[in-house]
């Protein structure tokens, strides 16, 4: 399958959905973006790099970069290779002593990593096809596009969307939520258990 290089041009806020930015990369030739509904942590991880803004403690992907060159391991790219229900996949391109590993990742933190390892961004043509947006001849290719994040495709699976887990992936996803000190998800979580078995 043809590769598309990606560019990151923009994020912004929306205004229709509370906590959810839109992540704009461009295709770097021709016409097409591609919009990324992303969380807050994510989008804020993402403009901290693109603005060289130094935060007083490394944040998480900072934290993961450290690591990587402590182990001489490098990221080479960043790969969006598949779109499976309006939720992208990614993985990173990883090479440690001239061996080549590929890690899977949320497409969020996998473009938070590219930025700090100012590494490419790829997609395949057919992501393209399905989730870009083609700009016409006479619209001007820096101006920002307006995204609507309910038709726009995510970087993760919809959090507060639980109805559709089993009890046992409910225990399992608030067993997470608890590790990473998410405890507003990890009620809801344990409330709709709580529903479900009572």
């Amino acid at each position: 399958m043809d590769k598309v290089k990606l560019e990151i041009i923009g994020l912004s806020y929306s205004q229709t959905q509370s906590g959810a930015y839109a992540l704009v990369l461009s295709e770097s030739e021709g016409g097409r973006r591609l919009p990324i509904i992303i969380g807050g942590f994510e989008a804020q991880a993402i403009a901290i790099e693109l603005e060289n803004m130094s935060p007083s403690r490394p944040l998480t992907h900072d934290l993961f970069k450290n690591f990587a060159n402590a182990f001489t391991i490098n990221i080479k790219e960043v790969l969006i290779y598949d779109l499976v229900e309006g939720i992208f996949y990614a993985k990173l391109i990883c090479e440690q002593n001239g061996e080549i590993q590929e890690v899977d990742a949320r497409t969020s933190d996998a473009i938070a990593l590219a930025v700090r390892f100012k590494c490419p961004i790829f997609t395949y043509e057919n992501i393209m096809d399905s989730a870009g947006v083609k700009l016409d001849e006479d619209e001007d290719m820096d101006a920002p596009i307006e995204v609507d994040p309910e038709k726009a495709p995510s970087a993760e699976k919809d959090e507060d969307d639980l109805s559709s887990l089993t009890v046992k992936e409910l225990e399992l996803r608030l067993d997470t939520a608890v590790e990473n000190e998410n405890y507003e998800l990890a009620s809801k979580i344990r409330d709709e258990i709580n529903r479900r078995t009572s």
